[in-house]
């Protein structure tokens, strides 16, 4: 199994497009001065020791150890032996909400990437307990199945946004009842859901669902995000916000934080309600309750002895650096001498 210690630092990748248009536009460039001094032949007459085709092998030697280093800087590991191991724990089940109110920014950055942030703690601080995560707006989807490897799961979290769910609106009785569907309830493990959401709930009867949880012993604990003022939804074209959602009158929608559904949902659920603020988002509160329930013994599979693999990828890189710095803009002599493609007359 592959995986990478530092795998934030892949994004490092994302400036190889930026290196190559720089590259073409400095090439062409220095293409239009050399014609603009003449003909290539006569040109190449009168410097035949400059080589023009040098710099694109330094340009591709260089790109060669930039990612290298990238990818080195990330720490690839391979894991060398599997191991069946037994643990004890619960299920926790995240209903993470993705509805476009989700945008609004009475939460820093907003309350999306606020609950993001939160959710990645958490991952954080679990030892035994396997997690899941459901997302929903007008429909609900799971996004990561229950599992103890915590790396993949933070790599699912970090793919969350609200263009996910095409349908819009916020179903969290949908998604009470796929987070049911996710649960292995022949294992005999403690079960947990958290939703996280503003609680404006519009498409369905989520108590019920909540009810219908709590039957087979799963107790839902609800998040709270936002304010009760609210805040006014943004709207994104291209990356870029380009003002604010309106309704049908051409008026400004504030979405704001419905805690009387997020607390009716919690009461259902025998669980907590909390609302998040920017300095505390409430889940070590829920944690709190959920360190309480009955954790059992599972069989599990992973990987064991995960070796480091960055030394050959920084490696490679110095390599690629080092010819570079020795290939010179001077054709070889040796080369030009052999004449190979050079057509003799009769």
């Amino acid at each position: 199994m592959l995986r990478f210690a530092h795998i934030e630092y892949l994004w490092g990748l994302a400036a190889i497009p930026v290196f190559l248009l720089l590259f073409i536009r400095v090439t062409r460039w220095k293409t239009k001065a050399i014609k603009k001094l003449g003909d290539r032949n006569v040109i190449d007459k009168i410097v035949p020791d400059v080589s023009f085709s040098t710099p694109r092998l330094k340009f591709i030697l260089f790109m060669l150890a930039y990612v290298f280093l990238i990818i080195g800087i990330a720490d690839p590991q391979i894991g060398s032996k599997m191991e069946e191991e037994k643990r004890k724990g619960a299920d926790l089940m995240i209903l993470l909400d993705v509805s476009n109110s989700m945008l609004s920014q009475d939460m820093a950055p907003n309350r999306l990437e606020n609950a993001k942030q939160a959710i990645a703690q958490l991952i954080d601080n679990l030892h035994s307990d396997r997690i899941g995560i459901v997302v929903f707006a007008g429909e609900a989807y799971v996004q990561l199945p229950m599992t103890t490897d915590y790396s993949a799961a933070k790599l699912f979290l970090n793919t969350i946004n609200t263009s996910m769910v095409p349908t819009q609106g916020t179903a969290i009785g949908a998604a009470i009842d796929l987070g049911m569907k996710s649960f292995d309830f022949n294992d005999g493990t403690g079960k947990a859901m958290i939703i996280i959401t503003d609680g404006e709930n519009h498409e369905d009867d989520a108590v019920a669902a909540t009810k219908n949880a709590v039957d087979k012993d799963v107790s839902v604990h609800v998040i709270g995000m936002g304010s009760p003022e609210g805040a006014a939804i943004p709207k994104y074209q291209d990356g870029k916000q380009v003002g604010f959602h309106t309704d049908t009158t051409g008026q400004t929608v504030i979405s704001k934080l419905n805690e009387d559904m997020c607390k009716e949902i919690a009461a259902a659920g025998n669980g907590a309600y909390v609302r998040a603020t920017n300095a505390n988002s409430g889940l070590n509160i829920v944690m709190g309750q959920i360190d309480k329930m009955q954790r059992k013994t599972y069989d599990t599979k992973s990987f064991k002895d995960f070796e480091d693999r960055f030394q050959f990828f920084l490696g490679f890189a110095f390599l690629c650096l080092v010819v570079e710095f020795f290939i010179t803009n001077r054709r070889s002599l040796r080369l030009s001498r052999l004449k190979l493609f050079e057509v003799k007359s009769a």
